[in-house]
């Protein structure tokens, strides 16, 4: 074990594989610790197994003006550290931080009493080999990411960024309810950095000159803002101003010609509401699986297709392959896809290393069942990682229930407006998602045409200027959309790979685009 670090427990069995639960419920424990029968050490460590939250006691210095010679442990639960406990020898000292732990924990436990599970008879017959939910097996833990200190300052942050937009547009309010949100952590603390709202796509045929936009979810919209925000700090690394080249969130990798991240960056994602597809499991099988059949739950945590706003299972008889409508693939399914391969996409993937978000926050208004995002973005994809080439894993995200940051809107007169926006902007700009072009009222508008900022067409603009900054030429000499996408070789390859394994496993076959989408050049 490490110096000064007593030992680690946790009840989280191994990917792919069910869970060893101990035989006894944690109410018989808390029964237990009351009567004085079990000491407090052993307590946390029985509901770390339990209630599948990751237990450490390390030694650690003490606190005060304290004469004589004492030992001082701390309790770390997830990443939350509780009061020092001191004694005069080691055990004495981890029984009180024990204790001290205890204090915040049991009036928690006390509250969810009535719904702490007792030890389960048998696992749910998914086709999926999961690790338990902890929305629903283990509100205690569930309740700890809650208080974590990066899960209180997002909401925060994206509430005040979402006020600050729409007390300048108020006419634009009621797209707030879609919201979605990438964050930047660093040592200053949280920042949000992109933004978009939208609920549909484009009831338009695939356009040949890349200037619709055809998928408007709310997920979908933040993250092309996220890209134009990429775009930007690249720019500034490859500018010949010293002081904007610091001031990029790049820098040069010793070990490879792509950038990378700057040491102590991270990136979150926050969304309003669950995305469209998978993500959004039916409670029925959370609360009586075995009531399910193989082919229900298939269908449900199989792939999905999204048109005009509606979803459907790649299994689904329902939908009609031969209607002319564009068709993308569902947000979570790209959510699923863009945790392998990042979130910076094919162009960007010529001069940087894949981004991935840490976590994965949830507005949650009262009860939201995070079960189906845990199984679709992280599940569905667990032993993926050893086929990828170099540089690309499943990067399975923290998913965590936070307060919401908007209420959802009954107006109906904005369910198609889109509204994106990442740092830099002057103004937000308003796309109308059935039209895929940018509304007349927008604040702002890139030209008469109304195309916007984030189509194909507005990308692969950015993508050419910065591969002349960059003096790339093989970049530059590129024909088209589709020839600068095909030559990132690595991302193409990853993109293959996890298609294949999502067919591999049951999921269904991914969408395969209209080329003609593509086929544009500047």
């Amino acid at each position: 074990l490490p110096a000064g670090e007593f030992r680690s427990s946790s009840g989280r069995g191994e990917p792919g594989q069910y869970l060893s639960y101990p035989k006894v419920s944690p109410k018989t424990w808390l029964e237990r610790y009351r009567r004085g029968e079990v000491n407090g050490m052993a307590l946390l460590h029985q509901l770390a197994q339990t209630l599948q939250f990751h237990l450490q006691v390390k030694e650690t210095v003490t606190t005060g003006n304290i004469q004589g010679f004492y030992f001082a442990f701390c309790v770390v639960i997830d990443g939350v550290e509780y009061h020092t406990g001191m004694g005069t020898t080691k055990k004495e000292a981890r029984q009180r931080a024990a204790a001290h732990a205890l204090e915040d924990l049991l009036p928690i436990l006390e509250n969810l009493n009535s719904v702490l599970p007792e030890v389960p008879v048998v696992p749910p017959p998914l086709p999926v080999k999961e690790q338990p939910s902890v929305s629903d097996l283990h509100p205690c833990r569930a309740i700890i990411e809650r208080k974590s200190s990066v899960n209180l300052q997002i909401p925060y942050v994206v509430r005040d960024q979402l006020t600050k937009l729409m007390n300048s547009h108020p006419e634009f309010s009621a797209c707030a309810g879609t919201t979605a949100a990438f964050i930047i952590q660093t040592s200053g603390g949280c920042e949000v950095v992109a933004f978009g709202t939208g609920n549909v796509n484009t009831k338009e045929s695939a356009s040949s000159s890349g200037r619709i936009v055809h998928d408007s979810h709310a997920v979908v919209t933040a993250r092309r803002s996220f890209m134009r925000y990429l775009y930007r700090h690249l720019l500034m690394f490859f500018s010949k101003t010293a002081n904007l080249t610091a001031k990029s969130i790049f820098q040069q990798n010793s070990s490879s010609d792509l950038l990378s991240l700057k040491s102590g960056i991270t990136f979150h994602l926050y969304l309003n509401k669950l995305p469209k597809g998978a993500a959004q499991i039916p409670s029925k099988l959370r609360l009586n699986p075995l009531s399910i059949s193989s082919w229900q739950v298939n269908n449900e945590i199989s792939l999905h297709l999204s048109v005009e706003g509606k979803v459907f299972s790649v299994f689904s008889s329902a939908f009609d392959h031969s209607a002319s409508r564009l068709v993308s693939m569902s947000a979570t399914d790209k959510l699923t896809q863009w945790q392998v391969l990042g979130y910076q996409g094919a162009l960007l993937s010529h001069f940087i290393e894949p981004i991935y978000v840490q976590s994965i926050l949830i507005g949650d208004s009262g009860g939201s069942d995070i079960r189906g995002m845990e199984i679709s973005v992280s599940q569905r994809v667990e032993g993926v990682t050893s086929q990828l080439p170099m540089y690309y894993l499943m990067m399975r995200p923290r998913i965590s229930r936070v307060p919401p940051v908007a209420t959802c809107s009954s107006d109906s007169g904005q369910v198609t407006h889109c509204i994106n926006w990442s740092v830099g902007d002057s103004s937000v700009e308003v796309v109308d998602g059935l039209e895929g072009k940018t509304i007349e009222a927008s604040p702002f508008k890139s030209g008469s045409a109304l195309a916007s900022r984030l189509c194909k067409a507005a990308m692969l603009h950015r993508f050419k200027l910065l591969a002349k900054e960059a003096h790339r030429q093989d970049l530059l000499a590129t024909s088209s959309y589709r020839e600068a996408k095909r030559m990132a070789k690595p991302y193409q390859e990853a993109k293959n790979v996890l298609r294949a394994y999502l067919l591999q496993q049951g999921f269904g076959s991914w969408l395969v685009k209209l080329s003609v989408s593509d086929n544009f050049s500047m």
